[in-house]
Order: C-alpha cells, then sequence, then structure tokens
C-alpha cells in the first residue's frame, strides 16, 4: 500500500432523509446479463501478498497457510516463480501481475510480451490455476510517464496468450487508483479524469470486447480520512445506519449504506457515461490499516477489524450495489502479511490481517460468511448481553444465573479482574458466558428469555478473560 495510492476524492456531499425512496437499479437486464457472465459463479473475497516482509516464509509454507486459512483467490504483485511453482494442483487462483519496471520492455516488444507469457503462465498453467494477469499497478497516477506504454503491453499480452490459446481461461487488465474517478458523489454524476481518456477509452474497449474486468482499488479508508466531518465513520465501516444517516444520491434517488457501495458505483456510472455497460468492477485491493501515528487516529484494531469482517461478509450476502444489486463485485483484500519493511507513516506496514510469522493481528469475526478465513473465531462462540436491554430485566438475569444457574461469577466480584467497567451490562455478560460454557455450549444455553445472544467476537479485555476463551 503505497502513498500513492491515496484517492484524491473530491467531498462527498449527503442528502440526510428521513423516509426510506423507493429506487430501481437503472441499468438495463442485457447489460447485467453481460457483466455477471464474466464473473466466477459466485462473488468472492481474495487477499492480496505483498513480500515487502522481514522473515517472509518460504513458499511452500505460505501455499499450505494459505490452504489452512481456506484461502481461494490470490493476487501477487509479481509472477514469483517459487509461490507458482508451490500453487500447483492446489486449486487455488491466482492474479498475477507485471511490474511497472517491466512496461517499458513488454510494451515495446511483442517478442518479450510472448517470451513473459511463456515464462509467467506456460510454465505453469494449468497445473497452477492463473484467473488473470495485471499489468501495472495504479500505472496513470503513481508513474504516469508510462501511461502511454500501458494498452501497448496490454495488446502484446493477449496476442501472446491468443497465440498460446490461452486468452478465453486467462483475463488481462489493469488496477487503478480510485483517484482517476472525479466527483465520486453522487455516483450518478461520476466520470473518468479526462486527462486520462486517451488511455481510458482503448482500455474499456479492449475489456469490453475480451470480457475482463475494470480492476479498481477501493479505500474507503482515505475516503474518510479526506472528509472527516462530511463522511461518517460507520458509513465507511459498513455499521447499519438508520435511513436518515443513509447517502442518498439525489438524482437516481438511490440509498448507498456504506462507501465501498457508492465507490463501485461511480465506477459503473464512469464506464456508462462512456457508453460501456458490459464491464465488471473487480475490487483488485480494499482494506483498513491496524495501527497508525498520531495523524492516523483511526487506523486501529477495531476499525480494521470491523471494516474487514464486514466487508467479508458484504461481499458473500451477494447484495450487490444500489446500482447493481443483481452483480456483487469480488474483492480481494489488502493484505495477508503486515509489511514491515514499509516506508513511514505507520499505516503503511499495517494492513496485514497476520504477521509474517501467521499469527493474527487481529481476529475476523466472520461467522456464517463460509469457511474463508480460518484465523476468526467461528468455532468458538461466547454468550453476551443483546443491546438495548433494560436493568432491571438484565438485573433479574444476572441474580439466576448467579444463583440457581450456578455459573462461575467469582471474576465480577469487587477487586476481580472482571469487575470493572462496574455495570449490570458487562457483569451480565459474563455471567451468561459462564453459564453458557458450563452447558457445554448447549442449544438454548444462551437465550435467558430473549436478552442474549452468541457471538464469534471475543469479548474479553484487558485483564479479564471471558469463560470461552
Amino acid at each position: 500500500m503505497a502513498l500513492s495510492k491515496l484517492p484524491l476524492y473530491s467531498v462527498f456531499f449527503f442528502l440526510y432523509i428521513s423516509l426510506s425512496i423507493s429506487s430501481q437499479a437503472l441499468s438495463s437486464k442485457i447489460a447485467v446479463a453481460q457483466i455477471k457472465d464474466q464473473q466466477d459463479n459466485e462473488p468472492f473475497v481474495g487477499i492480496n501478498i505483498g513480500e515487502d516482509v522481514s522473515n517472509l516464509m518460504s513458499a511452500t509454507e505460505l501455499v499450505s497457510f494459505l490452504q489452512f486459512q481456506k484461502v481461494t483467490h490470490i493476487k501477487l504483485y509479481d509472477a514469483d516463480p517459487d509461490i507458482l511453482k508451490a500453487l500447483a494442483k492446489t486449486k487455488i487462483r491466482v492474479i498475477i501481475s507485471v511490474p511497472n519496471n517491466q512496461l517499458l520492455a513488454i510494451g515495446s516488444s511483442n517478442t518479450t510480451a510472448a517470451s513473459w507469457i511463456g515464462k509467467n503462465v506456460v510454465a505453469y498453467y494449468p497445473q497452477t490455476v492463473i484467473t488473470a494477469i495485471a499489468v501495472g499497478d495504479e500505472v496513470l497516477t503513481t508513474v504516469p510517464s508510462s501511461a502511454p506504454l500501458l494498452m501497448p503491453a496490454i495488446e502484446s499480452l493477449y496476442s501472446a496468450l491468443v497465440a498460446e490459446n490461452l486468452h478465453n481461461q486467462i483475463k488481462i487488465s489493469t488496477p487503478h487508483s480510485a483517484s482517476i474517478i472525479l466527483d465520486s458523489f453522487p455516483p450518478s454524476q461520476s466520470f473518468f479524469n479526462q486527462s486520462w481518456i486517451s488511455v481510458i477509452q482503448p482500455l474499456l474497449h479492449f475489456l469490453s470486447r475480451t470480457g475482463s474486468p475494470l480492476m479498481m482499488n477501493f479505500y474507503p479508508y482515505y475516503v474518510f480520512m479526506q472528509n472527516k466531518g462530511v463522511v461518517p465513520l460507520d458509513n465507511s465501516l459498513f455499521k447499519p445506519l438508520t435511513p436518515s444517516k443513509e447517502m442518498v444520491d439525489p438524482n437516481t434517488l438511490l440509498h448507498y449504506t456504506n462507501v465501498l457501495d457508492a465507490m463501485v458505483d461511480a465506477a459503473y456510472f464512469s464506464m456508462k457515461n462512456m457508453n460501456f455497460t458490459d464491464v465488471v468492477v473487480l475490487v483488485t485491493e480494499s482494506g483498513w490499516p491496524s495501527k497508525g501515528d498520531s495523524k492516523e487516529p483511526y487506523a486501529t484494531i477495531d476499525n480494521a477489524d470491523t471494516y474487514n469482517s464486514n466487508l467479508i461478509k458484504h461481499v458473500l450476502d451477494r447484495s450487490g450495489t444500489p446500482l447493481h444489486p443483481e452483480i456483487t463485485s469480488s474483492v480481494y483484500l489488502y493484505e495477508l502479511f503486515n509489511e514491515d519493511l514499509r516506508s513511514p507513516p505507520v499505516s503503511e506496514a499495517n494492513w496485514g490481517l497476520f504477521y509474517a510469522n501467521s499469527t493474527p493481528v487481529y481476529l475476523l469475526h466472520v461467522s456464517g460468511s463460509g469457511t474463508f478465513l480460518a484465523n476468526d473465531t467461528t468455532n468458538q462462540t461466547y454468550c453476551i448481553v443483546m443491546d438495548g436491554v433494560d436493568s432491571k430485566t438484565l438485573q433479574a438475569a444476572l441474580d439466576w444465573v448467579c444463583g440457581p444457574g450456578r455459573a462461575n461469577c467469582s471474576e465480577i466480584q469487587p477487586g476481580e479482574n472482571c469487575y470493572q467497567p462496574n455495570n449490570v451490562k458487562n457483569h451480565a455478560s459474563y455471567a451468561f458466558d459462564s453459564y453458557y460454557q458450563k452447558e457445554g455450549r448447549a442449544s438454548g444455553s444462551c437465550d435467558f428469555k430473549g436478552i442474549a445472544m452468541t457471538t464469534t467476537t471475543d469479548p474479553s479485555h484487558g485483564s479479564c478473560i471471558f469463560p470461552g476463551r
């Protein structure tokens, strides 16, 4: 994650309304069908693997780790031969990349492009399931001097795939920064930066012709940081919103409950404004940093956990976007490991779900969203108090569970580890979990007349360790 990835977003403007207004997506059914034909059978969540990591595990260990974590799709920033070899026969689907510093050679020579395909694709495919080639990374905004080379490189690589009869199995595209889209809210008014139309126009023609996706790197974190006071944190983190806090496009009356959906639809509207309606958006990077410096107060473990957990659930819920409810963009999380060798600011080294030694930076809470990422707490559940329960009801339940229910409530007594914060909700959650674990997490043991619920998120805090841990 380089600083150059920071989207230069125009300020979001919100319409706050109290009543929900029904709306329909504006795209035609034909365009929707064309887009859906390009996708995997189901939307998926993949993960990026950067290698600016000290003591990075071997390729064989990495692939074993990916299999243990139930990761099915990955994206590399190069075409690492050891990793590609280790991926053979695993069925893990991989996007390989052409680094920016190789664009000149490939864009200038069909022979070099053919050699690149032979060395990095043909040598491994189909034993290693290569699904796409990302040509460069945010070329238009990070190395604009290379922009004229982008389409020649893409076309040369595509011709090489055609020569190998692999052009139907392996797609070619190039990841873009969100900053190539201007006036991003409301989405219906979005358009591509006119400075790059000479590249974007032929690129979209190519993507439409070959059934390849528009690759976009979308970071609600940066949208929030650049528009604090205008873009609420809850909208950026996929948190549930009341209708009055939803973002509303005044032109379409489409309601946006999260920033990412608005960014995806901005890309669709930008393409539509150029008369392209059959290209799918693939989010090749999205994430949230877990640690930052004094100028990055929202780069926290809690926010990173919330964003990535909710993002995974949002994709796997297959709810699409307000403009395209029929189409859910697949997303590649940024990223697998904290890249501790990255330059400041502090957040640059703290986007990973794991440290280099494979221990999790935090535990995702994605229960019910499939088997993706075994670092969550899906197999460990806890019993806690539901929100909104009045104190009198809680106290009655607490008295029962610590009395006739025979839960171990010693840790919530004065002076003990779980006494603070000293309130009935905190004490009841600990007691409920104690009872729930004592009963072997049996069905019905976390209810207490409808005021408790199970969770996969560990409620332990500080020195207070809940029984479920």
